[in-house]
């Protein structure tokens, strides 16, 4: 297992160091969102590194093998006793320093009942099609059954209100129904690092079988689990579209020998009853659960190598200490990567539910 850290100067993409230094390294990409990465050196050695004077230019890339793991903007770096930390985040922050200075995205809206997913690849074309503002940041060419934008109040970005495009990005992805996205980098042809924004829908991951974590097996350190009725429900009303009584609503609910607890259900734009139904029941299902892990740190391991997970992933993750013993779904959301520790390479993911993201369904 080795690992090296270069860079590279994002307008020009001449190589500017084919063995960054770093120690103390940690990096990972993070569910819509754009992961970071932190390491340190020595005033030495960073003399003979000038690109780490020039924040914001500077490219920095994770390599383990030969296989790139992750890559990002070098966005701050800042003395800190005898060290120096670099910190650098990936491909979709450098969206969030841009505007639309043109409106409408240089006239790719106003957008009626458009693809989140089309109008995503929209802004990072619109800001890569400046000068100077090309990252070389290439988006899937994922479609999704939802829309933004009506007839009624279609979806505008107005030069007058400077609207950040980073932010646009995160709208996109923050309804329950709407797609996933996380940043990606790989070695393209040529050796030329691929920079891409992975979209999935309904989801990013898949439910994995083929790895798990566990006490005793992969986890290491004290993993708390939370046990809390905040949370919790047996009764679930779903409700659609409609107002007062012309409101569509559905109701799923079970007896369990527990103290009644609801909780409502807001889907505006669900129109049947059946599928307000099918969204209350597996609703219901998760919130059914009790104990919840947000954090776990593994070593390398056969049961799950380092590496053989992805963002999005349902994975089993099963706690026995002395304070608990509780197994469960759980869906990975980020994870970070320390490859020098005192126990070896070690990753850290943080976790939520698996039934905690509601994924859309026919209306």
């Amino acid at each position: 297992m080795t690992y090296r850290y270069l860079t590279q100067n994002a307008l020009t993409g001449e190589w500017l160091s084919p063995h960054l230094p770093l120690k103390d390294v940690e990096f990972g990409p993070e569910l819509n969102g754009p992961g970071q990465l932190r390491g340190t050196l020595s005033p030495r050695l960073a003399w003979s590194h000038p690109e780490l004077t020039d924040p914001g230019t500077t490219l920095i890339y994770a390599e383990r093998d030969g296989l790139l793991r992750w890559g990002g903007i070098i966005w701050q770096t800042e003395p800190d006793g005898n060290e120096m930390t670099v910190e650098a985040a990936g491909w979709s922050s450098y969206f969030h320093r841009r505007h639309d200075l043109d409106g409408e995205l240089g006239g790719r809206a106003p957008y009626v009942r458009a693809d989140p997913c089309r109008v995503f690849r929209d802004v990072i074309a619109y800001a890569q099609s400046i000068p100077d503002g090309n990252l070389g940041v290439t988006v899937d060419d994922t479609t999704s059954k939802t829309t933004v934008g009506t007839p009624a109040e279609p979806w505008h970005s107005r030069w007058w209100e400077t609207p950040v495009l980073g932010e646009m990005l995160d709208d996109l992805v923050q309804p329950a129904d709407s797609p996933d996205y996380t940043c990606t980098t790989w070695w393209g042809t040529g050796r030329r690092p691929a920079r891409r924004i992975r979209l999935g829908y309904p989801r990013l991951g898949t439910r994995r079988s083929d790895i798990s974590f566990s006490t005793g097996v992969n986890i290491i350190g004290s993993t708390p689990v939370t046990y809390s009725a905040d949370e919790y429900a047996q009764v679930i009303i779903a409700t659609g579209t409609g107002e007062g009584r012309a409101q569509q609503r559905a109701i799923d609910a079970v007896r369990n020998r527990r103290l009644r607890l609801e909780h409502v259900l807001d889907l505006p734009d669900v129109r049947g009853k059946d599928v307000l139904a099918q969204r209350a029941k597996r609703e219901r299902a998760w919130r059914q659960g009790l104990g919840h892990v947000e954090e776990i740190t593994v070593r390398h391991h056969p049961a799950a190598p380092i590496g053989s997970w992805q963002i999005g992933d349902d994975v089993r993750v099963t706690v026995r200490d002395q304070w608990t013993n509780w197994s469960g779904w759980c869906r990975i959301t980020g994870f970070t990567i320390r490859p020098d520790t005192d126990a070896g390479e070690t990753a850290t993911l943080r976790l939520e539910p698996s039934g905690a993201h509601q994924y859309p369904t026919a209306t």
